[in-house]
């Protein structure tokens, strides 16, 4: 039940249509990921993760997840 960089980034991308979105990562488990967007102004570092989060629907949910692993960095643009 592997998941694609791709893929993440289209889940992101749904919540977040103006992001600036790089997803990384080609073990089919563990990504890295960057969201810039400017719905995160105002927020704190973990609201907006929990955004992010959320946009993934529930592919990090428990061991049989498609997505074992994400290293999020989120921030709204300068």
């Amino acid at each position: 039940m592997a998941i694609e960089a791709h893929e993440i980034e289209g889940l992101i991308r749904a919540a977040f249509p103006d992001a600036r979105i790089t997803v990384q990562g080609d073990d089919g488990a563990h990504f890295s990921a960057e969201v810039i967007d400017a719905s995160f102004k105002g927020m704190n570092r973990v609201q907006q993760q929990r955004a992010v989060y959320a946009s993934l629907k529930g592919k990090m949910d428990g061991p049989s997840g498609a997505l074992h692993a994400l290293a999020l960095t989120t921030k709204a643009p300068e």
